[in-house]
């Protein structure tokens, strides 16, 4: 049976606890409107954001690695560019040996191609030195190189070259070549053959760092785009199905706080029956 009092108004109870609930609701569905998740902190859902905030550690520390892995492929590909240098400019100077080789040239002819084999061997010199990238030449230390390849820590490691030592010296002597001398260092075993094949197996040894590298890069990206989905579908809010919740929470908000209002004056009907 219904209570008519003046100390409890049981419609008015009633009609705030409904009015409350619905704020409730509604600065629930604000707050996922204006950050646009579901989940933006522990008190969404302490389980949901204890899982993203895990994947969002993957994420960056991924990012961080490919940043790292971006350093190193800039390393490579300097030390690959100044290779073709030295493979192309080691053709040049083959021509030279050739003549140099030959013995009908004159005295005079071997001395000028003598001195143009000194320039292309200096040649080679300053591209296996000049290979620097971030203060790192890859070209001119034997320490093996290691570098982060994912966002664990794991490591990928290259073999560096010592170029001048491996590749230059074997033919820095080239402008004293006697017709002997350059007959002898275009053998396999030769100063030039050794220098020629050690040239071109350290252009494919860079190009398939280059391309691990690559293809490491590709599928981190891969991996935190994938990562990213997941943690997408994980938190994020359905704006248009929350704009629609918005709306209908504003209709019962204003129909709230009218049956609060119409319950708060039921008291001052009591007094017409003292009238």
């Amino acid at each position: 049976m219904a209570m008519n009092s003046v100390n409890t108004n049981m419609g008015a109870m009633i009609a705030l606890q409904s009015l409350n609930r619905t704020n409730e609701e509604l600065a629930t569905t604000q707050k996922r409107i204006s950050t646009g998740s579901r989940v933006a902190d522990a008190r969404d859902d302490g389980a949901a954001f204890a899982v993203a905030e895990r994947v969002r550690s993957e994420v960056a520390a991924t990012r961080s690695a490919n940043e790292q892995l971006g350093g190193v492929k800039g390393l490579v590909n300097v030390a690959s560019k100044a290779l073709e240098n030295v493979s192309t400019t080691l053709t040049s100077l083959r021509e030279i040996i050739v003549k140099l080789a030959d013995g009908t040239i004159t005295s005079e002819q071997r001395t000028q191609y003598q001195g143009q084999a000194k320039e292309l061997s200096l040649n080679i010199q300053g591209f296996i030195q000049d290979a620097s990238y971030n203060g790192t030449n890859v070209l001119d230390t034997s320490a093996v190189q290691k570098v982060v390849r994912n966002g664990t820590g794991d490591l990928y490691s290259f073999a560096a070259y010592k170029a001048l030592t491996s590749i230059y010296n074997e033919i820095s002597g080239a402008n004293a070549y006697t017709q002997g001398d350059a007959k002898a260092a275009m053998t396999s075993t030769g100063g030039f053959g050794k220098a020629l094949t050690r040239t071109l197996t350290q252009l494919n040894n860079f190009g398939n760092y280059a391309r691990y590298i690559d293809n490491q890069i590709g599928f981190n990206k891969q991996k935190m785009d994938a990562q990213e989905s997941g943690l997408g579908a994980l938190v994020d809010a359905d704006l248009a199905k929350e704009s629609a919740r918005l709306q209908a929470l504003q209709i019962r908000q204003q129909l709230g706080t009218q049956s609060l209002s119409i319950a708060n004056q039921a008291p001052q009907a009591l007094l017409s029956l003292f009238r």
